[in-house]
C-alpha cells in the first residue's frame, strides 16, 4: 500500500511514533502491573507530596473523571494515600505510600533503561532535538485563538 501522502505528514509520524514507544514503555512496565500513565502519576505525587487529584489532573492533561478511576486503583493498591485536604476539605490530598515509593524506584530504573534504549536508536543529539521539538509543539497555537 502506498504510504508515501502520509509518512511525510508531521501528525501520521508522530502518531506512529508515540505508539512504538508507548508500547515498548508499557511492556517495561508490566512486570510491575504498572502503566505509564500510573507510572506518571506516582512520579507527580511523589514529587509534589500532598498534591491534589486535580493538580496531577491538570500537569498530566487527562480529565478529572478519568484520574479519579486511576488514583481509586492506586489507593486500592496501597501504593498511593488519599486523604481529604486539611485546607479545602472538596479536595484530596495525594502521598505515596512506602509500598508506592518503592514500586516507583523499580518502574524509575525502567523507565531509565528504556530512555537509554531509546537514545541508542537515535542518539543523544537526536534525544535532545526531539525533546525539542516535541516541546515546541506541545505549545503550537490553536486556530481557535486567531
Amino acid at each position: 500500500m502506498d504510504m508515501t501522502s502520509l509518512k511525510v505528514t508531521v501528525g501520521y509520524t508522530l502518531r506512529r511514533a508515540q505508539a512504538v514507544v508507548f508500547a515498548d514503555f508499557s511492556e517495561a512496565l508490566s512486570d510491575l502491573k504498572l502503566r505509564p500513565v500510573q507510572y506518571s502519576v506516582l512520579l507527580l505525587v511523589d514529587q509534589n507530596p500532598g498534591t491534589s487529584q486535580s493538580s496531577v489532573s491538570a500537569a498530566l492533561g487527562i480529565q478529572k473523571a478519568n484520574i479519579v478511576a486511576i488514583i481509586a486503583d492506586l489507593v486500592d493498591r496501597r501504593l498511593v494515600r488519599r486523604q481529604r485536604s486539611p485546607a479545602d476539605g472538596r479536595s484530596y490530598s495525594l502521598d505515596l505510600s512506602s509500598a508506592g515509593k518503592v514500586l516507583l524506584s523499580r518502574a524509575s530504573q525502567l523507565q531509565s533503561a528504556h530512555e537509554a534504549k531509546l537514545e541508542a536508536h537515535i542518539g543523544a543529539s537526536g534525544r535532545s532535538r526531539l525533546l525539542e521539538l516535541l516541546e515546541r509543539l506541545m505549545h503550537l497555537p490553536s486556530d481557535a485563538s486567531s
